[in-house]
């Protein structure tokens, strides 16, 4: 019995892990296409240009501001959610080496929708884990405990609120940050039946 629970384990974090490396595999495809990003990536890109930090240590101080907000939220974290926090940028920061420069307007939505594919894959792949909501999620999640507002209202104001910061810091809002708005929650849907993912709380309902 122990054995199983063990290597139930290692399956759900090496879920985890896979999930989070080829997420900052994702969102360096989508730097490089240069074509815009999504909200939160918009901010964590005009921070990075306003204090002169890479891309992937911007993305962990934003984490670690959102998850100072689930305090008064009271929301509880998970391990997944303080290494999505840390090692998504930080994924990035370690591909975007080796993602050469994209030339050229139709590659580099190739290349930016690549990328968004892979994000998606991503996120269900640990999502699917169970070892926690990423950060933003969280938030979000939070908000809608407490305010009982529609989520959708709660996500435009999020990321309507650090779209606008984030492209006053310079970060770059083009036809890339619309895509990903319309593509995202579809995508993210199909990931997460290819990966058989239940929500706990509507299995336990």
């Amino acid at each position: 019995m122990n054995l199983r629970l063990n290597l139930e384990t290692l399956q759900k974090f090496a879920r985890l892990w896979i999930g989070l490396f080829i997420y900052g595999l994702g969102l360096a495809l989508m730097l490089r296409a240069a074509i815009g990003l999504s909200p939160w990536d918009v901010f964590a890109q005009g921070l990075s240009k306003t204090i002169g930090i890479t891309y992937g240590w911007a993305s962990v101080i934003v984490s670690a501001l959102v998850l100072l907000a689930w305090i008064p939220l009271k929301q509880r974290w998970g391990i997944g959610t303080v290494l999505n926090g840390i090692f998504i940028g930080l994924f990035a920061d370690f591909w975007l080496p080796l993602v050469p420069h994209i030339e050229g307007y139709w590659l580099q939505l190739l290349v930016f929708l690549a990328g968004l594919v892979i994000v998606a894959i991503a996120t269900g792949m640990y999502i699917s884990a169970g070892l926690g909501s990423g950060p933003r999620d969280g938030l979000m999640i939070g908000t809608q405990r407490l305010l009982g507002w529609k989520f959708w209202k709660i996500r435009t104001m999020y990321e309507g609120t650090v779209l606008t910061i984030g492209w006053l810091l310079g970060g770059q809002v083009r036809e890339g940050t619309l895509i990903f708005a319309v593509c995202i929650g579809y995508l993210m849907q199909l990931s997460l039946q290819l990966f058989k993912y239940r929500d706990p709380q509507k299995t336990n309902g």
